[in-house]
């Protein structure tokens, strides 16, 4: 589970240059033209991608989560997922995996399982044992599941898809322990 394809390399971004800003957002904007629900609405300007990217990198500078970029032998970008550490007080043992996304191009070759695999041992390392996670995407879904996360539910009309159709969203959790991921 989890294994890094040939020729692909994952790593917890901590520097925010303007190439991972720009890599970052031709993955986001490439997932939103293919119709994922993952916060934002058609068009899917450069300038919204820049923006969420340039405020996660500013989040990620504060400790509030991690970032992590599936990238090919090129340097470019091909994916990524995040971990959002800052949780309430009561909360501190929680995550949440956010915006797993792997370009169209990309798909299909293990960068998923890959990414959050790196995401599930970041949060383990830091003292993270729950994790949740909802999710649009049938394709997401199988992938969560072959990961050994748990199906808690569905939401019916939770957001709506970048075309402005209402969609549901699956919620998973998994429990981490030392040798789960």
């Amino acid at each position: 589970m989890g294994s890094v394809p040939e020729g692909i390399q994952i790593r917890r971004l901590e520097v925010f240059g303007e190439r991972e800003v720009q890599g970052l957002s031709d993955v986001l904007i490439d997932c939103v033209e293919g119709g994922a629900s993952v916060s934002f609405m058609l068009p899917m300007t450069r300038d919204k991608a820049h923006s969420f990217w340039s405020k996660a990198a500013e989040s990620a500078a504060r400790g509030e989560r991690m970032i992590f970029v599936a990238e090919d032998s090129s340097g470019a970008i091909l994916g990524t997922v995040q971990l959002l550490m800052d949780q309430p007080e009561n909360q501190p043992h929680r995550g949440d995996i956010s915006k797993m996304l792997v370009h169209r191009r990309a798909r299909r070759l293990g960068l998923g399982a890959a990414l959050l695999t790196a995401a599930e041992q970041a949060a383990l390392n830091a003292g993270k044992t729950v994790l949740v996670l909802d999710t649009a995407s049938e394709d997401a879904e199988r992938l969560y599941r072959r990961q050994g996360w748990q199906y808690c539910g569905r939401i019916p009309d939770y957001a709506l898809m970048p075309d402005g159709a209402f969609c549901d969203t699956h919620v998973f959790y998994k429990l981490l322990a030392p040798g789960s991921t």
